[in-house]
């Protein structure tokens, strides 16, 4: 795996575990009743910081998003600072990507309105404007 793939992969689960917990993502402890993909994300994101490199710029991103998780442009500045990380530890890149194997996690979201989901048992998901379901 590449620095891009990888951060692009990885994103979505720490922006869960943002979404989940705020930026006291960055401290707080497991606990057994969290859900599998914020346990993920936060996993992920220990793993950044227990290596202490752009530590600052990694928590301001994560803080930036804990404000807003929906926001764009938060997200891709959380992607680009973890991209940048990746890129100077090539073995944090082989240790995220077995933990995902492990996690037999696999997230792709393309585009502005897709549609992501990490487990469904049944029902329908529609996207786009002005659709009607019936029936």
């Amino acid at each position: 795996m590449d620095a891009s793939l990888t951060a692009a992969e990885i994103t979505p689960y720490v922006v869960t575990a943002i979404g989940a917990y705020g930026s006291a993502v960055l401290t707080r402890a497991r606990e057994q009743a969290a859900d599998a993909t914020v346990t993920l994300g936060r996993e992920i994101l220990q793993r950044f910081t227990r290596r202490n490199r752009q530590r600052p710029e990694l928590e301001s991103a994560v803080r930036d998003l804990a404000e807003d998780p929906q926001d764009p442009d938060f997200q891709a500045a959380l992607r680009g600072q973890l991209r940048r990380i990746l890129e100077q530890d090539p073995e944090l890149i082989a240790e995220l990507g077995a933990l995902l194997a492990r996690s037999g996690a696999r997230v792709t979201t393309l585009g502005e309105r897709s549609v992501n989901v990490g487990h469904m048992t049944g029902g329908t998901v529609v996207t786009g404007d002005n659709n009607r379901i019936t029936g």
